[in-house]
């Protein structure tokens, strides 16, 4: 479950995390309000469960009341990456003398947790560890002794953070093994003129596994395609590229995005319809995937097993007539293999829908939906 920045940011409070002073707004004159009450320049930030804010016009600074009340009139309701801005959130405007980066995951493929720390925050860190790798201190943490005041300090020293860094990395450790996260992130978690560590933003995974231990009140749907996709049951991860992906199962989902990346596309999605492959199932991930405005081709890629390929053909089929015109909006790639995968392919044959485009291969169903995503 992932969590809006303000939940996030209320999160760190609880733990003792300096936060800049604020709250959050679902309407323009709300935030005027708040920013009267705070009596500073404000910064109004769409409230969004994905990353671009800044570059999408989701972050504004306003020198007063009235200028957050405009400001937030123009955040509230605009779209960032299939995420609509229902709130914002209204806090001082806090001027960073330095920027820093620190998170905390857990590491699947070791059985640990990693810390991931920067002397360089502010920038999305996949653009740092592409452009400077080195920059990034990473520090496999043992899940038995965990990040005490030593582990801390250390990790503020390599990475060239202040002293006082080291026990906000502390109690962001707290905040991941307190409240069962896998993911804790600041970026920029900055030092002040006045030399203080603020958490300048937020972003805090919870597990859902972990929900029965918990009184968690977060769950916000219809906020965002990942929150429509986990109210129809489904499994689906927003990512930034331009080729929809739905596959029966996570292991092949994660196979598909890899051909989908190696034929020259980025993957706009990750969505596993599960074992099942029932028409109203189909029309869900469709529907979910072409409601993202990126998407510009679809690829279903589907092995059959339990069940067999005829059925999902008969799915698919049965999914875009439920579509209507929304099943016309982009180009859809499947590929069929496995049990009855050959009645299947006839099925979508004699349907013969415009939209649909059948190719045996998964290397030759993702070349031809990275061509179609690109326009040729």
């Amino acid at each position: 479950m992932d969590l809006y920045e303000y939940q996030a940011k209320e999160l760190f409070g609880r733990h003792g995390i300096p936060v800049p002073a604020g709250r959050v707004a679902a309407t323009p004159g709300e935030a005027r309000a708040i920013a009267a009450e705070l009596d500073a320049p404000v910064v109004i930030k769409a409230q969004v469960k994905t990353g671009g804010r800044g570059k999408a016009g989701g972050i504004r600074v306003a020198p007063g009341p009235a200028a957050a009340e405009d400001e937030a009139a123009h955040v509230i309701g605009m779209d960032i990456k299939g995420h609509t801005a229902r709130r914002v959130l209204v806090e001082a405007a806090t001027v960073p003398f330095e920027e820093y980066y620190a998170a905390f995951l857990v590491d699947r493929a070791e059985g640990g947790f990693l810390a991931m720390v920067s002397g360089q925050g502010g920038m999305e860190i996949e653009e740092l560890a592409a452009t400077d790798p080195d920059a990034i201190v990473r520090v496999p943490i043992d899940p038995e002794t965990g990040v005490d005041q030593e582990t801390a300090r250390r990790l503020a020293v390599e990475a060239g953070l202040p002293d006082a860094a080291a026990e906000v990395l502390e109690r962001l450790w707290k905040v991941m093994i307190e409240e069962d996260a896998v993911l804790v992130e600041v970026n920029p978690l900055i030092c002040t003129t006045d030399q203080r560590i603020v958490a300048l933003d937020g972003k805090v995974t919870l597990d859902d596994n972990a929900a029965w231990r918990h009184s968690w009140e977060y769950a916000e749907p219809g906020d965002g395609l990942e929150d429509r996709a986990r109210a129809k049951g489904l499994n689906y991860v927003k990512l930034d590229g331009k080729v929809g992906v739905i596959g029966n199962g996570a292991g092949l989902v994660m196979s598909t995005l890899d051909v989908v990346a190696g034929a020259g596309a980025a993957p706009a999605n990750f969505l596993d319809i599960g074992g099942g492959a029932s028409a109203q199932v189909m029309a869900d991930g469709l529907e979910i995937i072409l409601a993202d405005p990126d998407v510009r081709s679809v690829l279903v890629n589907v092995f059959g097993g339990i069940t067999a390929c005829d059925a999902v053909a008969n799915g698919i089929v049965t999914a875009l007539e439920l579509l209507g015109e929304r099943g016309h909006a982009r180009p859809i790639v499947v590929r069929l293999d496995g049990n009855n995968a050959e009645a299947g392919r006839r099925i979508l044959s004699l349907a013969g829908h415009p939209a649909v485009r059948q190719v045996p291969t998964m290397d030759g169903a993702a070349e031809t939906a990275a061509r179609l995503a690109a326009g040729a």
